[in-house]
């Protein structure tokens, strides 16, 4: 199976989560920081840094690694 590429021509810029814990009473991840549950997308890297440069947050790029596809068919399961 090979995967697609939707959805892989933004740029997201995620806050880190500062001081998580536990919920005690369900178990589950919890944070008093609302900021760790906003993403923002953009639609390129530029925009992305711009915005951050403006608004003085601290960030980190992660550029995409390339994609070595290999092209296959159905019909090479057959042709040994």
């Amino acid at each position: 199976m090979q995967s697609g590429l939707g959805k892989s021509d933004k740029w997201i810029i995620r806050f880190e989560t500062e001081n998580s814990g536990v919920n005690p009473l369900m178990g589950w991840e919890t944070s008093s920081n609302t900021l760790s549950e906003l993403n923002l997308e953009f639609s390129t890297k530029e925009l992305a840094v711009e915005y951050a440069k403006k608004n003085k947050i601290d960030y980190e790029i992660i550029e995409p690694q390339k994609r070595k596809t290999i092209k296959k068919s159905y019909a090479d399961n057959f042709l040994k």
